[in-house]
C-alpha cells in the first residue's frame, strides 16, 4: 500500500543513522513514532523536566501529523512512557498531556511509568495513531462512555471507534472514587480490568473475539511466576485462534497497588458485521511456556498486527541469552518470517514499537536501534523504543511490536 512520511524540518534527531521516520501515513490510518524533547543533533532539551518535556512532545506530535495533513483532533490513541518512581501523580501527567490537545480531541490514552528512558534526563515518550480518510475528511467516531471503564480525565475517551476500527483505552483496577480494587491480587485485578475491556468493546457491538491485539502491561519483573498467573486470567476471554498479544513487565504503576493494566485493538465492520482474518503460526517460532490462545500474526482486512516478537525457543526459554544484539536480529528474523506468511514483508511495516532491556545511555539503544532499523528499506517506518530493567522471561533482552498494512486478500 501507498505510504507517506514525515520528517519535519528541524524536528529532533538521534545521533546515529536509522531508516526510521517520525510519521508514516498509510489508508486510512496515521502513526507518530515516540516523540521526545531533543535538538536535531540528539541532544536532550529541559532534563529532568516532566511537564516542559511533555508540553515540548506533544507540540513535536502535532508538527508529525501537521506534515501528514492531519492534526491532533484526529488522534484515535496515545501511549505516553514517563519516568516516574511513584512520587508523581498519573492523572496529573495525564491532565498535562491533554492541555495540549485542542478542543474535539477524545483519544484513547496508556501511561505507563518507566524507572529511565533512554538518554540522561530524557523523561517523555509519547507516540500516538491517528485516523483521516484517504481523502482528506475527518472521520466520524464514536465514544464509550466514562462509566464504563477505569477513570481517565478529560476529554480521554474509554473507547473510541473510527471506521472499522476500535481503541480501548487501558484498563485498570481502579474505581470511581479512585480506590484501587482487589489490592494485591493480579489474578483478581486482571479479571476486573479484563471485564471492564468487554464493556467498551460492547457500547460499540464488538466483543472479545472482534479484539486483534492485546497489550499488557504488568507490574513485576522476569521469570515465569511473575508472567504467568496475569497472563492465563487474560486468555480466559479469547477463543482460539485468538489476537496477537504483548506482554511486558514494569517494575511498577504509579500506584504501587496497581499490578496490571491492558489495553486492545478491535476490528468490526462498519455495519456492525464481524470481519473476517488470517492468523498465522509459523512453525519455526517460538512459545510460551504455557499455552495461550494468542497467535504470532494476524491479518484483518489491510491491517497487520504482531504479538511482540522476542529471541526464546518452544518451551519459553531465552536464545542467545542477555545478548541484546543478537536478540534484536533473532527478533526481526522471526517478524519477517510472520510477514512473510501473510503476504507481507519488512517494507509494509508502519509502526515498530520495541521494549530492550537497558539503562539510561545509548548504549544499549544503539545496540538494538541500528540492527532493527537495517531490516527497513529508507524511508523506513515510525518507531518507539523504551528501555526497563527486566523483561518477561529470564535473559530475554528484547520485545519488538509492529503494526504493518497490505491490500485486502
Amino acid at each position: 500500500m501507498e505510504k507517506r512520511r514525515c520528517w519535519p524540518e528541524g524536528h529532533w534527531n538521534w545521533p546515529i543513522a536509522v531508516t526510521h521516520k517520525h510519521g508514516v501515513r498509510c489508508g486510512e490510518m496515521v502513526w507518530v513514532g515516540g516523540q521526545v524533547d531533543l535538538t536535531p543533533e540528539g541532544e536532550v532539551l529541559n532534563k529532568g523536566d516532566v511537564a516542559a518535556q511533555t508540553e515540548a512532545v506533544m507540540a513535536n506530535l502535532a508538527r508529525v501529523l501537521k506534515g501528514l495533513d492531519c492534526d491532533l483532533e484526529d488522534l484515535v490513541t496515545l501511549l505516553c512512557f514517563y519516568v516516574n518512581d511513584g512520587s508523581l501523580d498519573e492523572a496529573e501527567f495525564l491532565r498535562a498531556v491533554a492541555g495540549a490537545l485542542p478542543e474535539g480531541a477524545r483519544p484513547t490514552v496508556n501511561a505507563v511509568p518507566v524507572p529511565w528512558l533512554a538518554y540522561d534526563g530524557l523523561a517523555v515518550e509519547i507516540e500516538g495513531y491517528a485516523m483521516r480518510r484517504e481523502n482528506g475528511e475527518r472521520m466520524a467516531r464514536s465514544f464509550a462512555p466514562d462509566g464504563l471503564g477505569s477513570p481517565l480525565p478529560a476529554p480521554f475517551a474509554q473507547g473510541v471507534r473510527a471506521g472499522k476500527m476500535i481503541f480501548v483505552s487501558a484498563q485498570s483496577p481502579v474505581d470511581a472514587a479512585g480506590a484501587v480494587l482487589h489490592a494485591g491480587d493480579i489474578v483478581a485485578q486482571t479479571g476486573q480490568v479484563v471485564a471492564r475491556i468487554g464493556r467498551v468493546l460492547g457500547h460499540f457491538g464488538a466483543g472479545y473475539d472482534d479484539v486483534v491485539k492485546v497489550n499488557r502491561w504488568y507490574a513485576g519483573g522476569s521469570g515465569v511466576g511473575d508472567f504467568e498467573a496475569a497472563a492465563l486470567a487474560c486468555a480466559k476471554c479469547f477463543s482460539e485462534p485468538g489476537p496477537a498479544a504483548t506482554g511486558v513487565p514494569v517494575p511498577r504503576h504509579a500506584d504501587r497497588d496497581v499490578l496490571i493494566k491492558i489495553s486492545v485493538v478491535a476490528m468490526l465492520g462498519e455495519d456492525g458485521a464481524r470481519l473476517p482474518r488470517r492468523h498465522v503460526w509459523p512453525e519455526s517460532l517460538w512459545d510460551w511456556h504455557v499455552h495461550l490462545p494468542y497467535k504470532h500474526g494476524l491479518k484483518c482486512e489491510e491491517m497487520i498486527f504482531l504479538g511482540g516478537q522476542v529471541s526464546i525457543d518452544k518451551k519459553g526459554e531465552a536464545v542467545h541469552p542477555d545478548d541484546l544484539p543478537a536478540q534484536t536480529r533473532q527478533a526481526m528474523v522471526h517478524i519477517g518470517t510472520i510477514l512473510k506468511e501473510l503476504g507481507a514483508d519488512y517494507d509494509d511495516v508502519c509502526k515498530v514499537t520495541t521494549v530492550y532491556k537497558g539503562g539510561v545511555g545509548p548504549g544499549d539503544l544503539n545496540d538494538n536501534l541500528p540492527i532493527r532499523s537495517s531490516y527497513f528499506s529508507d524511508p523506513g517506518p515510525a518507531t518507539t523504543g523504551v528501555p526497563l530493567p527486566a523483561l518477561a522471561y529470564d535473559s530475554m533482552a528484547i520485545e519488538i511490536d509492529v503494526f504493518a498494512m497490505k491490500e485486502k486478500d
